[in-house]
């Protein structure tokens, strides 16, 4: 279990509630309260599964050295099922042994007292939980309470001091209200303060029993995926990430829990007063099959389940804000002309060599950040720093693509005469809102930002806290410039303390997610978008083929490798000829990668050739990202291309030779976004190709392949002006006909 080696230790001062949900992680004491629509299937009996799948995550957390308890719905349909069934066999059986025919009248089941509905079902919904708890070598008790177990002092010292103790004794209290014998609620003491609360259901007793055993979270688990601010189900209805005191007004409340007691206007009264209390609280969904198996354990990592109540807003606005300010705007930049965009991004390219020494200012705090963490590792500490180099470049870079983006929004791509007076285009438009997440690479931001800038996108940026400094004056100087044509929202940098895949999930808000980093990053943020698109690739692993005909000169440059070996562009295996061991060629390959100090691994076949070869790889699947590389052998050009096919991740592959036909085999058979013929891998790159900049390099097999520029960030749309023709013109009895004429489009049109 990803849970099973995590202790909790500290426990944390109670009297304020958490103010992120982060901080969750640190929940010591915690409160799971399941309504009646979680526990139950229908009106009557229980809901197996989802109890099994709950059971077992607090079972997790108690076994990680929380303190757990449960406040439990369930007793009243538990005993509704045993009484019926008692019911109805006591009916057939009657009604047997006095009907002389045997045949048996249609059997009624009278109405069902609450009362006795609870006291039949608690002792079996109690078995249940113990049945279930003792399979994770976890102990419970039961208590059941009243209201006057609360107003009453002596009965409330009594009932804290036996939580306590099971607390202490390692056992999971299992609470419910006393249904078979409990009172009607205390007059006027509904919700009136912190010492009192009338206890008119479990959302009320679960809200009571957390401030009095002073519990660091409230997990109530319902129906629904939380609270909305309209009720579930209407036009508009918005889930509320965070629900803050006072927020209740601009909500408009809908209908009770299909079975339980309480509805949500209940749920959130109750946990304002836990709030007031110091306890956190969040308000879930129990039911949902996908999420029930994790929805606890997820709520207490912090991740975005739920409604959670924090009693502190934050400075700024929340990422669903920030992305309807950036589709806002973003609307507005694509509405823009060509060379107002243009304008921008010479803005940009201008600030980035104006305000240099601000820049590599922040970009040494992180820098000295990083290196006295330990943190981070040296191709990523390598990726973190700026240099004076690196921002002409990028200004560079940046004043291409503003000429490049003159030519990009509403281009007409292809027109059509349909029919008479009916022409139809197809032109270039916007993506929609872009996520570009991001580690420690700070000339990644403008970049990105120019490149969405040139596309009329919008831009959601989340940067590694790693380069925090660096990222908030890059964003500033984006800003800036956008400034000049009045739409700065078009591009947001995203709070470092957003999860990514809390981002991931916002499949409403975000149209495509790039991510730039490592692999292990790509790979969470491809599983987590389940919803929204991802362009990218998880890993850089390239090649360089040394051809038997290859140039001596050629074949000694290990610039694909030294250049920048942290660059996804780096290469990471050396195929040779078979022909090429033991001669010059070869000696001087090994001499060249020892004089640059790169750690050669050797693959299975080139250790077989070695009395004493260097260490054998893991895997020939191996990004090093570091002046590392791993060196085989190959027979011919042909078994090169099946090892970069079964090993390689489709990115850059490269064959050194003289030979013209077999490289230009070589080019046509290799199935990878770039493909280089005597030249280094390390040309894989926008920038090198004239796109002005890159958003990353995309190894899939869509339109947007290889070093993704602006035409990647661009879709098209269908634009058809007709003069009120009909679909019904075009049949056999109508009066028109087909045409399907291509009109020619004169080079730089736009609609």
């Amino acid at each position: 279990s990803r849970f099973s080696h995590c202790k909790v230790r500290i426990p944390r001062p109670h009297g304020k509630s958490f103010v992120h949900r982060s901080e969750l992680k640190q929940a010591k004491r915690i409160v799971v309260k399941l309504g009646s629509a979680v526990v139950t299937r229908d009106e009557c009996g229980l809901a197996l599964g989802r109890l099994a799948s709950i059971v077992e995550q607090v079972a997790m957390l108690q076994n990680q050295g929380r303190e757990m308890m449960i406040v439990t719905s369930g007793a009243v349909a538990f005993g509704k099922q045993r009484l019926r069934h008692e019911i109805l066999l006591s009916q057939s059986v009657r009604q047997a042994l006095h009907s002389g025919q045997n045949q048996l009248k249609e059997m009624v089941i009278p109405v069902l007292e609450a009362r006795a509905c609870a006291a039949a079902g608690q002792s079996g919904l109690m078995a249940l939980y113990e049945a279930m708890f003792t399979q994770y070598s976890t102990c419970t008790a039961q208590i059941l309470v009243t209201n006057l177990d609360f107003h009453d002092e002596q009965k409330r010292r009594n009932l804290n001091s036996t939580l306590h103790e099971l607390l202490r004794m390692n056992i999971v209290p299992i609470i419910n209200t006393n249904d078979a014998v409990v009172p009607p609620p205390v007059p006027n003491s509904d919700l009136q303060g912190v010492n009192v609360i009338s206890i008119k259901d479990n959302d009320s007793l679960a809200a009571r029993l957390a401030v009095e055993m002073k519990a660091d979270l409230l997990i109530a688990l319902s129906d629904v995926e939380g609270l909305y601010d309209s009720p579930p189900g209407t036009d508009d209805a918005k889930l509320i990430d965070i629900f803050y005191p006072g927020d209740q007004q601009s909500i408009t409340f809908g209908t009770k829990s299909r079975v339980g007691s309480g509805g949500m206007e209940a749920k959130v009264k109750a946990a304002l007063w836990a709030l007031q209390g110091g306890t956190s609280v969040v308000i879930a969904n129990g039911t949902h099959p996908k999420v029930t198996g994790h929805v606890i354990t997820d709520i207490v990592e912090g991740k975005k389940v739920g409604t959670f109540f924090s009693e502190v807003k934050p400075a700024g606005p929340t990422v669903e804000q920030q992305t309807e300010m950036a589709r806002h705007a973003g609307r507005a930049l694509a509405s823009l002309d060509p060379e107002q965009r243009g304008e921008i991004i010479c803005c940009l390219a201008e600030l980035l060599t104006e305000k240099k020494d601000e820049i590599l200012s922040a970009n040494r705090r992180d820098m000295e950040l990083a290196n006295s963490s330990g943190r981070l590792s040296q191709p990523l500490i390598d990726r973190l720093s700026l240099s004076t180099a690196k921002l002409n470049s990028l200004a560079i870079g940046l004043r291409q693509l503003a000429v490049s983006s003159r030519d990009s929004v509403g281009r007409v791509l292809r027109r059509t005469r349909v029919a008479n007076n009916l022409e139809l285009e197809q032109i270039t438009v916007p993506i929609g809102v872009l996520l570009v997440i991001f580690e420690s690479r700070p000339d990644c931001l403008p970049q990105v930002a120019a490149l969405a800038i040139a596309s009329g996108n919008a831009l959601l940026l989340k940067g590694g806290k790693e380069a925090s400094n660096t990222n908030k004056i890059l964003h500033q100087l984006t800003q800036e410039a956008l400034s000049i044509h009045g739409v700065a929202d078009a591009i947001q940098l995203v709070s470092t303390r957003e999860e990514v895949e809390d981002l991931c999930r916002l499949d409403k808000l975000i149209d495509l997610i790039i991510p730039r980093g490592s692999s292990q990053l790509v790979r969470t943020i491809q599983r987590a978008a389940k919803g929204i698109p991802v362009l990218g690739h998880s890993e850089g692993i390239c090649h360089v083929y040394i051809d038997n005909d290859a140039s001596i000169d050629k074949a000694i440059d290990v610039d694909s490798k030294c250049d920048y070996p942290a660059a996804c562009n780096a290469m990471e295996t050396l195929l040779i000829h078979r022909d090429l061991l033991r001669t010059p060629i070869f000696d001087q390959i090994i001499d060249m990668l020892r004089t640059e100090n790169v750690k050669i691994h050797a693959g299975p076949r080139f250790a077989s050739y070695l009395t004493f070869s260097p260490s054998e790889v893991k895997s020939l699947r191996t990004e090093y990202g570091d002046l590392e590389c791993c060196i085989e052998v190959v027979d011919s050009m042909q078994d090169a291309v099946d090892h970069i096919h079964k090993y390689g991740s489709s990115h850059t592959d490269v064959i050194i030779t003289e030979n013209e036909e077999t490289a230009e085999q070589f080019l046509q058979q290799v199935d990878s976004a770039c493909v280089f013929w005597n030249a280094s891998s390390r040309f894989a790159d926008g920038y090198r190709f004239g796109l002005g900049a890159e958003v990353g390099i995309s190894t899939a097999r869509i339109h947007a392949r290889g070093p993704v520029g602006l035409e990647g960030l661009l879709t098209t749309k269908w634009v058809l002006r007709g003069e009120g023709h009909t679909a019904a013109d075009f049949s056999e009895q109508g009066s028109m006909k087909y045409l399907h004429e291509n009109i020619p489009v004169p080079q730089g049109s736009f609609s």
